[in-house]
């Protein structure tokens, strides 16, 4: 598969599992093109062509050829420059070389656009109940926050040390995330777990979150008991990175009871207590695993690949 279409599918796949719809996405999209054809020429030169067909800005191409065929990919959480050098001293030895590196956080134009993607928490917040007007209000000074923080990041350093190295990298968050998200909506709306210790039952099951409790990383309770009931259940594991932490009374306020999460901040979980919310933790890392082996399930059902995993990755096929 050329990485061209590696990396149109891994969006397609994003799209597939986004929660708002495909007729909102597509709404996105023309909305982008409608933007593009807006710009002042001095302006044009700059803009982002994949935002033509890309509505997550944390998911890119970030150096290589898009001709480059790919056959064995390696893929980590995290990529820096010693995995990939590690991927380069692999390429020197006997046997297939590795056509593609791909990291899930995102490196380099991907994250410092970050921040773009947060706008898809709104949404779904909405589709939990809460006023959008609200929803968006309170995003939009998270979304301020999160972008000024990113403005002095020296954010090419992975990107530079594979174009030294010669290696095509690019990396898949948001569309990754969408497909857990997904996943474990699904999951909790098929098997309706009552009480909190019925949803780590479930999770646990999971081998991602399986693999995780073996290395004492297991899904945890950290607001409310596993006796108590899990009520509305919100699953809060894309768009970008945490938002506003004014919103939690808001979502007690529109009948959700529960919140499963990849990770909490401290003040964020105060805020989730002091709305009398249950907060799962089912993990960081094993989420971001989860996501990326459902959306490379997907890629896979046009073509296999040839997976070396590091960084906290592990290819699970189901």
């Amino acid at each position: 598969m050329k990485l061209e279409r590696f990396y149109k599918k891994a969006v397609e796949i994003g799209i597939a599992n986004d929660l708002r719809g495909a007729a909102e996405v597509k709404r996105l999209l023309e909305d982008e093109a409608e933007k593009a054809k807006d710009l002042k020429d001095e302006d044009r030169k700059f803009h982002d062509k994949d935002r033509l067909f890309n509505p997550y800005a944390d998911t890119r191409v970030l150096c290589g050829d898009l001709g480059t065929e790919v056959r064995k990919v390696m893929v980590g959480i995290d990529i820096d420059t010693a995995e990939l050098l590690l991927a380069r001293a692999l390429n020197e030895g006997e046997g297939p070389k590795i056509d593609l590196v791909v990291g899930h956080h995102p490196m380099g134009s991907a994250r410092v656009q970050l921040f773009d993607v947060m706008k898809l928490q709104a949404s779904l917040l909405a589709l939990c109940g809460v006023t959008i007007s609200v929803a968006e209000q309170l995003m939009e000074r998270r979304i301020g926050e999160v972008e000024r923080r990113l403005l002095p990041l020296n954010a090419t350093r992975e990107v530079d040390a594979a174009r030294l190295l010669g290696l095509p990298l690019m990396c898949i968050h948001t569309a990754a995330d969408n497909c857990v998200t997904n996943h474990l909506v699904r999951l909790f709306e098929r098997e309706k777990p009552a009480r909190l210790k019925d949803l780590l039952k479930l999770l646990r099951a999971i081998p991602e979150y399986e693999k995780a409790a073996f290395l004492q990383m297991p899904p945890k309770v950290v607001a409310g008991t596993e006796s108590g009931s899990c009520g509305k259940i919100l699953v809060d594991m894309t768009g970008g990175t945490e938002g506003a932490k004014d919103i939690y009374d808001k979502l007690a306020g529109s009948g959700v009871s529960t919140l499963v999460g990849m990770h909490m901040s401290e003040e964020h979980l105060v805020n989730a207590k002091k709305a009398n919310l249950n907060v799962v933790i089912a993990g960081h890392i094993a989420s971001d695993v989860l996501g990326l082996n459902l959306l490379f399930d997907e890629l896979e059902k046009e073509e296999r690949f040839e997976f070396v995993g590091l960084s906290g990755f592990e290819r699970i096929r189901r």
